[in-house]
């Protein structure tokens, strides 16, 4: 048993893990988990720097963050941060802040290394689970773009298409600034439309129909396991690992495009910041089932920061 720390930065957070961790028997036992949202990419795009108050937000964050891995005394820390961070002119003073405070420096990883820390933060747990079968289609589905990995132990395709929930609503159920709702059935179209030659092209990499196992991620898809599983408040626990069949994502897919914006905040575990783009999120979900030819969907809290744990043991 490892005790590790991970770190994942991005563009807008900076999230932390410590968990007790084995390989070799596949526990996980998580400790403690936390994100801040620091903006280091603030600017960046304009200036081609870290701006500095971006950078004290992170160094802020990191010294919270070394204080909680001394605490429990994690014994190793891998920390992952974005190509930006690395990209800008001054990166320099973030590596070396990043040192000074925590001991490590930022890792830049490329797109095969995150997609396998994905794949491995979302599946290490399901080795040997209720003997579901492999390969495993591990699909994430964003704001702007959805992922699609397939692999067993190891990643075999990855690709990441455009069709986030984000995009989708602001693309096709946007008019005057606002979400038009309940959407009209040629915006449905569009919609499905879009979602389908995504997934066509991803299939051009990733053999989507080949997977045994569709493991789903991120907030659509808990959001949807929710509204199965009927929660009065967002519950981590019951959602991780729950299972939600093709019915179950038709019927509230149904029920989310007949529903007006009032309805949908009204659904007891819908976040607020997801009420208006769920029902995008919740089209890509279905099409991707319908895609994969999958019964169910087996739904996971975790993602590349699990994967980072893993890496780090």
């Amino acid at each position: 048993m490892t005790r590790v720390a991970a770190i994942d930065c991005g563009t807008n957070s900076i999230r932390l893990l410590v968990a007790d961790v084995d390989p070799a028997t596949g526990h996980f036992a998580e400790l403690d988990r936390r994100m801040r949202i620091v903006r280091l990419g603030q600017g960046v795009d304009r200036t081609g720097r870290l701006a500095p108050d971006a950078l004290e937000r992170t160094f802020d964050a990191c010294r919270e963050y070394a204080a909680a891995i001394e605490e429990l005394g994690a014994e190793r820390i891998r920390f992952v941060a974005t190509s930006a961070s690395r990209d800008a002119e001054n990166s320099d003073t973030f590596v070396r802040g990043v040192l000074d405070i925590l001991g490590v420096e930022p890792e830049v990883v490329s797109g095969d290394q995150e997609a396998q820390l994905s794949f491995d933060g979302a599946t290490k747990e399901l080795v040997g689970s209720d003997h579901l079968d492999k390969p495993y289609l591990v699909v994430d589905i964003g704001g702007g773009s959805t992922e699609f990995v397939v692999g067993d132990d190891e990643v075999r395709a990855a690709r990441s298409v455009d069709i986030g929930c984000v995009r989708m609503t602001e693309r096709h159920l946007v008019r005057d600034g606002v979400v038009v709702d309940p959407p009209a059935a040629d915006r449905v179209a569009a919609i499905r439309a879009d979602i389908d030659a995504a997934i066509d092209l991803a299939e051009k990499t990733v053999p989507i129909a080949d997977a045994a196992t569709l493991v789903g991620l991120a907030g659509t898809v808990t959001t949807v396991a929710a509204i199965a599983l009927g929660l009065e408040e967002y519950d981590s626990e019951a959602i991780h690992h729950s299972r939600v069949s093709l019915e179950q994502v038709r019927e509230i897919t149904g029920r989310l495009l007949a529903s007006t914006h009032e309805q949908r905040a009204a659904i007891p575990a819908m976040h607020p910041g997801r009420v208006d783009v769920i029902t995008a999120g919740a089209l890509v979900l279905l099409a991707v089932m319908e895609r994969a030819g999958a019964a169910e969907v087996v739904v996971s809290e975790h993602d590349i920061l699990d994967g980072i744990a893993w890496s780090a043991a």
